[in-house]
């Protein structure tokens, strides 16, 4: 349920689920839109890379010097497990039970 990833790394599998085939620097832009503050290279692409390496996104090159990222069924699994899990919490809270 994606208890191995860090609140960054949940943000930006979020971001790619609303996305097509984004950069790098498309996915970057969206978060420091999004979210009011900026994101350095050096913590976005290690981030990105871990992702893949989970198997939860896909790296591709769309040219000789850009790739492109894409949320793998197993990343939207999860991530679509994380948000019931959430949800059923949240729910919980505004019906009044405090489990």
């Amino acid at each position: 349920m994606l208890v191995e990833l860090t609140g960054f790394q949940r943000d930006l599998l979020v971001v790619l689920s609303g996305m097509e085939t984004p950069s790098g620097s498309e996915i970057m832009s969206v978060v420091e839109n999004e979210q009011d503050r900026s994101v350095l290279h050096g913590r976005l692409y290690p981030n990105l890379d871990d992702l893949v390496d989970e198997g939860y996104i896909e790296k591709g090159e769309l040219d000789g010097r850009t790739n492109y990222y894409a949320i793998t069924g197993e990343g939207y699994e999860k991530l679509q497990a994380r948000y019931e899990w959430e949800q059923e919490h949240l729910e919980a809270r505004s019906n009044g039970d405090n489990e």
